[in-house]
């Protein structure tokens, strides 16, 4: 009821305040009545409310454009484009729309080409622009609740990956406890074996330090078992960059009783390890720990071979045990080796263990790895999500966007030929004073003819002109080119509408405001001149 009411009053005062032709109060009453029948519908059936509206402003003018229904069509326009689903049957009925209004004029307009512009421009500004509108309101309103969705679901997964961050931390330490412990405790027995074959120890001593050796085998079963279990094969490597060098770890584990060499190769420059802190580093740090840790506790006593090789690309690490000479502690098998093969494929490398000779050996390739990481946002990330998800309406904004100003540009050519035309049908209308002068009652139309301009007034003013003789046919002519602006205009009576007429009388009607040349002049002389 409000909508009919606002719309409405346009429709009412515009007739009281003589802004239309004077209409019978039937029909009046009949737009009132499908005015208040497209509010009834603009909610549920958007398309017959405009549908509705633009045939009510067909019916008042053939040009579409009425001060009374004019802005009930815009209206209209913008809930059917904040409202519809699709567009095709909007862009449908704006053709259905100029299609009746251009056969309309054809019929019944009495000036077709500017009726025509005025039709056309009707239809861009207060049909197309006002919908475009509701269009890019109606997205703007979907983006913003797709924005707020798309928000609550990047907070679940946000938090979902933070949880599955400390889920990997503590896989990765896990990972790192069972590989360094591992190896320290694996040292320890060797380190508490070489104490129990030393000379001049006592029995008690050397039963304490078989203990112990028995104790530190148990202990790095424990640990493999309790810490495995938090362990993932397939995790990246951490960047914590190890706390020693290869040729230091291998150091190391010697001075720990274990019979480890470093094997120096003939070429300098293959022997050259990539310096801790990287990624490769720590690869071959880890996968030298882990295959001295296994020569430990599954041949103790044979003799271990560290070599490493240095190429072009990467650098490849190789370990290899020759067979037991003591009795090795009955342990569980890990999955350490695994855990490496995992690691150093992720790189790209290439890893391989198995028996060798009589013994094992580990070999292991990791390709140079770079240090700098790439800006690109990964695919699963939330940033490469989030662009993902409001690309659509990014597109879809653009494309509204286009749409208004596609519909803004070809308003701005259609007013720009109208006022052409309208610039070029006035200033070829125009009958100078001087040879309004010398026309004469009874001149013949083909004497009159040669000083007659192209065209006639467009919109002569008839309600402000005397009343022509009885019989005549009047033709108006401007009195000078001035645009948009009240000016004086000629009028010109014939007795036959043909070239066989004669020149019966002549007035001039002045514009609003201008005082009137023929009563001054039947002031002056005493009588009017005609």
């Amino acid at each position: 009821m409000l909508l009919w009411a606002v719309l409405a009053l346009p429709a009412v005062t515009a007739d009281r305040l003589g802004m239309n032709e004077p209409r019978p109060l039937w029909q009046q009453l009949a737009g009132l009545a499908v005015l208040a029948a497209a509010a009834a519908l603009s909610r549920r059936q958007p398309l017959a409310s405009f549908a509705l509206t633009a045939a009510l402003g067909l019916a008042a003018t053939p040009a579409l454009f009425s001060v009374s229904y004019g802005p009930a069509l815009g209206v209209f326009a913008v809930l059917l484009g904040l409202r519809a689903p699709r567009s095709r049957p909007a862009v449908a009925a704006f053709v259905a729309v100029a299609l009746v209004g251009t056969a309309r004029i054809a019929l019944v307009g009495v000036d077709p080409p500017p009726e025509w512009l005025v039709l056309t421009g009707t239809l861009l500004f207060g049909c197309v622009f006002p919908w475009l509108c509701g269009r890019y309101w109606r997205q703007s309103r979907a983006l913003a609740e797709a924005g707020w969705l798309k928000a609550a679901r990047l907070e679940d997964e946000q938090r979902h990956a933070e949880e599955r961050a400390r889920l990997r931390e503590r896989a990765r330490i896990a990972q790192d406890m069972h590989d360094s412990l591992g190896h320290e405790l694996s040292l320890l027995a060797l380190r508490a074996a070489a104490l129990q074959v030393s000379p001049g120890l006592a029995t008690d001593h050397r039963a304490a330090a078989a203990d112990l050796r028995a104790a530190a085998a148990d202990a790095t079963d424990h640990l493999h078992r309790i810490i495995g279990v938090l362990r993932e094969d397939d995790e990246p490597v951490p960047l914590a960059p190890a706390g020693e060098s290869v040729r230091q770890l291998v150091a190391r584990a010697a001075e720990s009783g274990l019979p480890v060499r470093w094997e120096e190769p003939s070429d300098t420059t293959a022997a050259e390890v990539p310096e801790p802190g990287g990624v490769t580093s720590h690869l071959l740090h880890r996968v030298v720990r882990e295959a001295l840790t296994n020569a430990a506790r599954h041949a103790p006593g044979a003799p271990v071979v560290v070599a490493v090789r240095n190429h072009a690309h990467g650098t490849t690490v190789t370990v290899t045990n020759g067979p037991a000479t003591q009795e090795a502690t009955a342990t569980r098998g890990g999955s350490g080796l695994l855990g490496l093969r995992a690691a150093v494929t992720s790189v790209g490398g290439d890893f391989r263990a198995g028996a060798h000779g009589e013994g094992f050996r580990v070999r292991a390739y990791v390709p140079a790895q770079r240090s700098t990481t790439s800006a690109r946002q990964p695919a699963g990330s939330p940033a490469g999500t989030l662009t993902a998800v409001t690309a659509p309406f990014t597109r879809a904004r653009r494309r509204v966007a286009l749409g208004l100003g596609a519909a803004a540009g070809a308003g701005a050519v259609l007013v720009g030929a109208a006022f052409g035309w309208y610039a070029y049908t006035e200033t070829h209308s125009v009958l100078t004073p001087a040879a309004y002068a010398k026309l004469r009652p009874g001149t013949p139309y083909d004497e009159v003819a040669p000083v007659l301009p192209d065209r006639e007034a467009h919109d002569p003013p008839t309600d402000r002109a005397p009343a022509p003789p009885a019989g005549a046919h009047c033709r108006y002519y401007r009195a000078s080119g001035e645009l948009l602006v009240s000016i004086d205009h000629f009028r010109l009576c014939f007795d036959t509408p043909g070239r066989q007429g004669r020149l019966i009388s002549k007035d001039v009607v002045p514009g609003v405001g201008r005082p009137d040349p023929d009563r001054e002049e039947s002031t002056e002389n005493g009588g009017p001149t005609r």
